[in-house]
């Protein structure tokens, strides 16, 4: 019962994180989406004129959920891609809360190290990206 409680719990708030940016309208510069929660624009940007790591996530999530995959990649691949995770994120912890099934061995090796340091790794792959489209080098 634990197992159920928590997965929903998980996937009501992955889905309420996936609502939450269908609501929002990704802008056309690829970046400052984040700006119709009420938040500052990126001060990094704002003071270097190039992106920090997060730059153009909420615009690649929000492209995602409104069904512009290829869009949202070429936004901020790493955006687009914890998009893709928090929808299966949905999937899986509803099929965990409706059946108690157990996913260790299926899921287990996300938590490993190897899972962590590629996760950082498309990070900071992502990240050169934009700064790389931010400087014109795609156009």
């Amino acid at each position: 019962m634990k197992r159920r409680a928590i997965a929903a719990l998980i996937g009501a708030a992955a889905l309420a994180l996936l609502l939450a940016a269908a609501w929002l309208r990704p802008k056309a510069e690829g970046h400052g989406t984040h700006t119709q929660f009420g938040l500052p624009p990126c001060s990094v940007m704002q003071a270097t004129g190039y992106p920090c790591p997060s730059c153009g996530c909420t615009t690649a999530f929000a492209a995602a959920t409104h069904g512009r995959l290829f869009s949202a990649l070429r936004t901020q691949p790493f955006g687009a891609l914890a998009a893709l995770a928090t929808a299966m994120a949905v999937l899986v912890a509803g099929y965990i809360a409706l059946t108690g099934a157990d996913l260790k061995p299926w899921l287990g090796g996300l938590a490993s190290i190897h899972a962590v340091w590629g996760i950082a790794a498309l990070i900071v792959v992502s990240w050169l990206y934009k700064i790389a489209q931010t400087a014109g080098v795609f156009s």
